[in-house]
Parts: C-alpha cells; structure tokens; sequence
C-alpha cells in the first residue's frame, strides 16, 4: 500500500472517533438550543407554520440558521469536548438571550409574525443571523 494512502487511512482511524464525538455534542447542542427557543418563544411555531403562516417561517428558519452559527464556528476552532461543550452554551445563551431582547424591545413584533408580516420576520431573523455571525467572530477569537 501506498504509503501515503497508508498515512491517511491511520488518520482517519485515530481523527474519525473525534470528529464524530465533537459533531454528535455539537448537533446536540444545536437541538437543545432549537428545542429551548421554541419553548420560551411566545408564538406557536408548530400552528403558524401548519397554518402557512409565512413570517413565522422565515423567524424560525432564521432562528436555526442563527443558532448553528457561532456553534459551527467553536466547532471549527474548539480541540476538546469541554470546550465545545462551554463555549457552544454560551453561544446558545447569546442567541437566546438575542430574540428575548428583540421581543421585549418590539413588542408589537409576536403580533405582527403571527398575523403573516413577512417584513417583521426578515426583520428578526435578519437580527438574529447578525447577532449569530458577530458571535461566532468572537467565538473564534
């Protein structure tokens, strides 16, 4: 065999357990953090998009793009579990803590999403997205 083959199969023997452990803690985060927003949001996600409701897409479809963001980013630059697992709670905390601001600070924001305003929900997740990249920057460091 090859040697350099050699040398990559022996990597990906020793690197893949890692990978999947840090991926499998990461995308658990992700829920968790997906799981947590849903049930501290005033709206009902589940109804509203059941109902075609399209500004409750668009916040929601934000709101994951947002969370996955500065996790992917401590992902990418965390080497131990322990890290990704403390550095990827605070992100979620951040994001969290984010859309709680934007609806206590717009408060006509939960009615205007839930009657179908399209611009209000580009608006949030527009918020939202920002916030996560700003974050994830300092998640890098």
């Amino acid at each position: 065999m090859d040697t350099s083959l050699a040398q990559i199969l022996q990597s990906l023997e020793s690197g893949l357990p890692l990978l999947v452990l840090h991926f499998g803690a990461t995308l658990l985060l992700f829920f968790i953090g997906v799981a947590i927003y849903v049930a501290v949001t005033p709206m009902h996600e589940r109804e509203l998009l059941a109902d075609g409701n399209k500004a409750a897409g668009v916040v929601l479809g934000g709101t994951v793009v947002a969370l996955a963001i500065p996790l992917a980013a401590t992902l990418a630059t965390s080497s131990a579990l322990i890290d990704i697992i403390i550095w990827g709670t605070v992100a979620l905390v951040f994001q969290l803590l984010t859309f709680l601001v934007a609806i206590w600070l717009f408060r006509d924001l939960r009615t205007m999403i839930e009657s179908g305003n399209v611009a209000a929900g580009t608006a949030l997740a527009g918020l939202q997205i920002a916030v996560a990249l700003l974050n994830a920057g300092a998640m890098a460091g």
